[in-house]
This record gives structure tokens, C-alpha cells and sequence, in this order.
């Protein structure tokens, strides 16, 4: 089955047509209206730098039900301490900086280019793309970010440079987005690191139905910074 190359027009093939492996489509560009409509099709971007923008639609799907969410007794004893200040689109730029500087084992380089970051800070302005942060004395020590539509977020990355540091701004938005009614967090791809916080695969068509579903519901859009901030008392009992 052949890969599709697009062109100017706002377009994807259907992800029925992805190659094993799950990639559907190469080219296009970044921009919003591509990136939300892609996000809207079960697609998303991930390339490295020097590479055309490849788009993906993975089958199987790694996913998160946010009642499904394992949290260690060790990682609840770090949110029970305290340890860390999580906050919401507090700073959006110095998350996504960190996810792309932070150097992963086995990894070389990575596939947060200069143009994977100015679309993503983009969908930011326009109130699509969300960030936590996790502070410790006024430093930002860790945090992930991601997009969101209806009642779905799509997770991108993540990054930390203490331990736990991640993981607390992972179980407080998870717990923060069920108690405002999301029914999913979208992982993409299998990690074994989401797995232990208990995200599975399901099959594409499965995922397919449930973001529909998703989407007939509000996007949240804006900042997050007061409206979800509310809750984090709450989500970190």
C-alpha cells in the first residue's frame, strides 16, 4: 500500500489506508488548521529533523482511560509530600523547550524540531495546546504537553529533570481531566513508562469510535491556567 504525499490542500487519506507500522502520509505543512484537522482524524505528525513531515495513525492505539490511571505507592507518597508545585499552561514555551533539550536513553537527537515547536506554541495562542508544570523553588523541573479537543487530550511529550517530576504533573492531569469529564488521554504509541501508569492498547477502530465521541463534546479551550487550577487541590488528594 502506497504512502501518500500531500500538497497544499487541507486534506489526509483515511487512516484505513496507514502502512504497517502506521504511517499514512508524508509532506503538507503545520499549520493549525492541518494539525486540528489531523488531530480530528485519529492522525498525528512525528519526524525527525531533515526528514519531511511524516503523519501517523498507529494500529494498535496507546491510550489512557482516566479511570484506569495507576498510581505507585511510591508516587503517592511524593504528591502526598508536596514536593512539587503543578500549575496549567503556566509556561507553555519552556515545557515544550524542555521536551525537546531533554535527552532520552537510546534516543539521538530529537523529533521536536524548530518547526514541531513553533506549531505547537502557535496552537497554544489559538487556546488548542496545553501544557503542566511541575516547579520545585521556582524552577521549572519537569512537565508535559499536549493537545486537546471535546473531551479527548492528545499527549506529546514529556520531560523531567528530577525525579518524580513528571510523573506527579502526569497523575495530576489525568486525575484534574476526569473530573472534568474527559474520557480519554491519546499516548499514541506503546511506552513502557505510560504502561506502569496503566495505558493499553486498543485497536485503531476502537480508538476511531471514541474520538468521535470525544469530539461531539466542548472543547475547553483558552487557558487553562484558572480554570483547571481549581481542581489541582482536589485532584492531588
Amino acid at each position: 500500500m502506497p504512502v501518500f504525499l500531500l500538497d497544499e490542500k487541507i486534506a489526509f487519506p483515511p487512516v484505513e489506508c496507514a502502512i504497517e507500522g502506521g504511517i499514512l502520509a508524508i509532506g503538507g505543512d503545520l499549520s493549525p488548521a492541518r494539525l486540528l484537522l489531523a488531530y480530528r482524524q485519529g492522525i498525528f505528525p512525528w519526524y525527525s529533523e531533515g526528514e519531511p513531515i511524516i503523519w501517523w495513525s498507529p494500529d494498535p492505539r496507546f491510550v489512557l482511560f482516566p479511570d484506569e490511571l495507576k498510581v505507585s505507592r511510591s508516587t503517592r507518597q511524593v504528591i502526598k509530600k508536596k514536593i512539587f508545585e503543578i500549575t496549567f499552561d503556566k509556561d507553555f514555551e519552556g515545557v515544550i523547550t524542555g521536551c525537546a533539550k531533554v535527552k532520552r536513553l537510546g534516543q539521538r537527537g530529537t523529533w521536536i524540531t524548530k518547526e514541531m515547536r513553533d506549531a505547537y506554541i502557535e496552537l497554544h495562542r489559538l487556546g488548542y495546546a496545553h501544557s503542566v508544570e511541575s516547579w520545585r523553588e521556582g524552577r521549572l523541573v519537569g512537565g508535559l504537553y499536549g493537545v486537546s479537543l471535546g473531551s479527548i487530550f492528545f499527549g506529546e511529550s514529556m520531560f523531567t529533570l528530577e525525579d518524580n517530576a513528571s510523573k506527579v504533573a502526569l497523575v495530576t492531569l489525568v486525575r484534574t481531566l476526569q473530573s472534568k469529564g474527559f474520557k480519554l488521554v491519546d499516548s499514541q504509541v506503546y511506552t513502557q513508562h505510560l504502561a506502569r501508569f496503566g495505558a493499553r492498547e486498543i485497536p485503531r477502530s476502537e480508538y476511531l469510535k471514541i474520538l468521535k465521541e470525544c469530539l461531539r463534546d466542548e472543547t475547553i479551550r483558552g487557558s487553562w491556567s484558572n480554570f483547571l487550577q481549581e481542581r489541582y487541590e482536589e485532584a492531588r488528594l
